[in-house]
């Protein structure tokens, strides 16, 4: 049986291009930081506040937070 793995969805709240890093807002209300470097299926300077993306979830180890990684336009 071929099982769908699901990838949440958010927008995106606020984007900090002069630093290279944003936000997005997940279906919990919560936000959830993501770098440029983590943005694929796009550029980072193509996206935009309100924009719809998917992305995984991981464990920062450093700062001990969740992050995004794999954040593409939807």
């Amino acid at each position: 049986m071929n099982e769908e793995k699901h990838v949440p969805t958010g927008t995106i709240k606020k984007l900090v291009s002069d630093r290279g890093f944003g936000f997005i807002q997940q279906s919990d209300g919560t936000d959830l930081f993501f770098h440029r470097s983590s943005v694929t299926g796009a550029s980072y300077d193509d996206l935009s506040e309100g924009q719809t993306v998917s992305y995984e979830k991981t464990m920062d180890q450093r700062r001990n937070k969740e992050n995004a990684e794999k954040v593409t336009p939807a």
